[in-house]
């Protein structure tokens, strides 16, 4: 029988799994070519980790995971195009760019404890979502490299994508354009999940630990 901690854990975890998926489809911009900037939907999934737990926070944060790819089930079922994307690619691109970038989430109650409210909870917003960025440079070093030279020969990149493509080829330049492409939408989001995160820091209620 579940005791009242335990049952609050799970309601406040789904609620929060709720505002984050709502969050996740409210674009504050979305990249012309791909990626967009949401309203901080990845805090509600870093508060959990903060009020309820690193181990809990991962696991909120895998179910997190299956929600993105059921909400967005077009795209993923997309990679499942044989003459688009092999088997191992699809499965290499769901396990980095949505499984484990939304677990790596679950690290942002990491500094719980060690710092006052605020400063833990930024830092720990700060560190997941660095996490989560680099889940989506490697997916985009080892899956989406061949679209380097197309990006930066794009109208908007030609001045500083014609330097890198005269300079760099090969691997350095799928690295260039993965911490590129993925930062210009995961930099704008983790500053933006940051205010955020210090504004309700400031809320007593929100930032105390149930368990």
């Amino acid at each position: 029988m579940f005791s009242h901690a335990k049952t609050l854990r799970l309601v406040e975890t789904g609620i929060l799994l709720a505002i984050a998926t709502v969050l996740n489809m409210i674009k504050l911009y979305q990249l012309p070519f791909g990626g967009e900037i949401t309203f901080a939907s990845s805090l509600p999934i870093l508060l959990i980790s903060y009020r309820h737990g690193i181990k809990w926070g991962l696991f909120s944060g895998f179910v997190y995971s299956l929600l993105q790819m059921a909400t967005n089930f077009g795209a993923v079922k997309s990679l499942f195009v044989p003459e688009d994307y092999a088997i191992w690619a699809s499965i290499g691109i769901i396990l980095l760019d949505y499984v484990f970038a939304c677990m790596a989430l679950g690290l942002g109650g990491m500094f719980r404890n060690k710092f006052k409210s605020a400063l833990a909870l930024c830092l720990g917003t700060v560190l997941a979502m660095l996490l989560k960025y680099m889940m989506h440079i490697i997916s985009g070093i080892l899956f989406f490299g061949a679209w380097a030279e197309w990006f930066f020969s794009q109208e908007g990149f030609y001045a500083i994508g014609k330097k890198i493509l005269d300079n760099f080829s090969g691997t350095g330049l799928a690295i260039i354009y993965s911490v590129f492409y993925n930062g210009l939408h995961m930099i704008p989001e983790i500053i933006v999940t940051v205010i955020i995160a210090y504004i309700i820091s400031k809320v007593p209620a929100i930032t105390k630990k149930i368990n």
